[in-house]
């Protein structure tokens, strides 16, 4: 009796340590571990990922509008089927995982995406993707010094990019002809445009930091503000309310496109708009917009055919090289064609914020007229003249500090 007892006594310890040392053994695993989120649309894959996820993708050539959406993100690591850097141009989506110490194992093949089921605990390690101690895939690790070698060598290939580039646009004009030089198929738009300055704000490369330093610029103008995609979110939360919303309402909260905007949905050639069903869902009117271009693009449409007289871009590329790296598939020429359109009237925000930046500082301003009112006040007591100058001191001085502080506000 008493062995049997021993017996059950032990297989029960054993049973009841076993997870502890397991667990243990796990945590013990060297690596960066977390949630693996799978999917081959990049763009369905940023809507659900979180902070400490390992999001595996398929993108040729990261760009950075994915990379700073994934750092915006907080993810753990990035594996990437494709190669990061193909060396077709010098993208800079690793650059900026990289730099922002998010761990990227490049290249590690199709069969990847089959392995890693979504939801499971990925580990990575020195190249390695492990679930467990199992290793299910394997690439090459990327380092700052290995981004910036690739992207030297990357340079040589923004020749054949260029012509690639130069090809596609000749064959958008052909297909969008009347759209882009006169304006066909633009849907009108209930907020007056005509004669006004446009802002247009889409979630590009520090757009919330432009979008604040256009602080002054857009209490004193009050300008028509346009939100492309996640954009319309950035206008919310900096303060604005947008007028017009353009962009695949999937990508854009419940609260923004309740709060009143016109919604324009970008809808493919053949009349199909994805996400309209979400807006109809909410109950909110929106129109579409068939066309070929991105979203972006579509939005600087309106404003032109609208005939606004200048055009603010915020979150907008304006380098050659964030030019060809949005460009990483296929590319859509009609940001090309877009801004050769508005030609003078676009202008990217970062302009307009250092041209409408005050030459003369407050503080300045305000020790001049401090010194004029001491002068002044020094002629009336010399002088004798309009009564007690202590009276009309006291009162010139309340008035002054009022206005300072209206100044200083």
């Amino acid at each position: 009796m008493a062995r049997a007892f021993c017996g059950r006594h032990f297989v029960t310890m054993r049973t009841m340590k076993l997870p502890g040392l397991l667990t243990r053994s796990r945590s013990s695993l060297p690596g960066i571990t977390g949630i693996a989120r799978v999917d081959r649309r990049t763009g369905d894959l940023l809507r659900r990922v979180a902070a400490g996820d390992v999001v595996v993708l398929d993108q040729l050539d990261l760009d950075r509008a994915t990379a700073d959406a994934l750092v915006r993100a907080e993810v753990a690591g990035v594996v990437n089927a494709s190669p990061s850097i193909s060396g077709r141009f010098p993208n800079l989506g690793p650059e900026v995982l990289v730099g922002a110490g998010i761990p990227l194992i490049d290249g590690v093949g199709q069969d990847a995406l089959r392995a890693i089921r979504e939801g499971s605990r990925l580990r990575l390690h020195e190249g390695g993707v492990f679930i467990g101690e199992r290793e299910v895939a394997r690439g090459a690790e990327q380092t700052p010094e290995s981004v910036a070698e690739q992207m030297i060598a990357a340079k040589t290939g923004m020749s054949a990019q260029l012509e690639a580039f130069s090809a596609n646009t000749m064959e958008f004009l052909r297909r969008e002809r009347a759209l882009i030089l006169d304006g066909v198929g633009v849907p009108e738009l209930r907020t007056p445009v005509r004669g006004r300055q446009v802002v247009v704000v889409a979630p590009g490369h520090e757009h919330v930091a432009d979008l604040k330093r256009l602080r002054r610029y857009l209490g004193e103008h009050r300008p028509v503000l346009i939100g492309v995609d996640a954009g319309a979110d950035a206008l919310r939360a900096a303060g604005h309310r947008p007028d017009v919303i353009v962009g695949d309402p999937d990508g854009i909260s419940t609260e923004a496109l309740r709060c009143g905007a016109e919604i324009v949905v970008p809808a493919q050639t053949d009349g199909h708009a994805p996400g309209l069903d979400r807006v109809q869902d909410l109950g909110v009117g929106a129109v579409t917009f068939p066309a070929s271009g991105n979203a972006e693009d579509l939005a600087l449409l309106l404003a032109d055919t609208h005939e606004a007289s200048l055009v603010v871009t915020v979150g907008f590329q304006a380098t050659l090289r964030e030019f060809l790296d949005r460009g990483r598939s296929g590319s859509n020429p009609s940001t090309f064609l877009t801004r050769l359109k508005l030609g003078s009237r676009l202008v990217d925000a970062k302009a307009v914020a250092a041209l409408h930046r005050n030459r003369v500082s407050a503080l300045a301003v305000a020790l001049l007229v401090v010194a004029a009112l001491l002068a002044i006040a020094a002629a009336v007591a010399v002088s004798g003249i309009g009564g007690a100058p202590g009276d009309w001191l006291v009162a010139t001085w309340n008035s002054t500090v009022a206005w300072l502080g209206g100044l200083f506000s």
